[in-house]
């Protein structure tokens, strides 16, 4: 699977933050359902054993509705439960590693926050940029924030489709518009939100006016 630029519109990264009682895999298959085109799985403190078993089981929910599933940093689970692929930031590895560690098939997304690290990306075979943070977010409290003028600037220095992140919800997604992006990554927006499906709907309608 590669990426199409439609499935970059809304683009989820999971959070168990929020949770509560609820089924991080039945939460994804609500917000899927509602609109989410595109799903990360994200996961800092579990084992390497814990983490196989989460993302095998949400592959066969974005499986089923045929949207695309990649995983966090982390390549050797993305590898092993045959994701889509995998995202890694500029701390990780480097994105020519990757890419020949999970063959020219597999989507490969990376986080840039200038043109230069976009450019570099894309030469090393990048499929997709995550560029942010575009706003303040509690989800990474160490992100440097991205202008719009450098959003905008790398949007036009690449040839591979763009979604911004950070700190993006209901009422600021509109000052992206005019960027250049293809959509947006969210975390916080949907998972903080008590109805997970009306709040992807909601993004859903207002990135597909803006963006597509």
């Amino acid at each position: 699977m590669k990426v199409d630029k439609k499935s970059m519109l809304l683009y989820v990264v999971t959070d168990r933050s929020w949770l509560g009682s609820n089924s991080l895999n039945a939460q994804v298959e609500e917000i899927i359902k509602a609109g989410a085109t595109f799903i990360q799985l994200r996961e800092k403190d579990i084992s390497f054993d814990q983490f196989v078993k989460k993302a095998e089981e949400m592959k066969k929910v974005t499986a089923k509705y045929h949207v695309p599933f990649v995983i966090n940093d982390n390549i050797q689970v993305a590898l092993k439960v045959n994701a889509d692929g995998v995202h890694v930031g500029q701390s990780d590895m480097n994105a020519n590693d990757v890419r020949a560690l999970i063959g020219p098939d597999k989507i490969l997304g990376v986080s840039a926050q200038t043109v230069e690290q976009a450019v570099m990306a894309e030469k090393s075979g990048a499929d997709y940029l995550g560029v942010g943070a575009v706003f303040s977010t509690s989800t990474k409290l160490d992100a440097d924030q991205v202008s719009f003028e450098t959003i905008k600037r790398i949007c036009s220095s690449v040839s591979i489709p763009v979604v911004a992140i950070g700190g993006i919800d209901q009422n600021n997604i509109s000052e992206l518009k005019g960027s250049g992006i293809a959509g947006v990554a969210v975390v916080s927006a949907i998972f903080a939100k008590p109805d997970v499906a009306k709040a992807t709907a909601d993004l859903y309608t207002l990135a597909k006016g803006l963006f597509a």
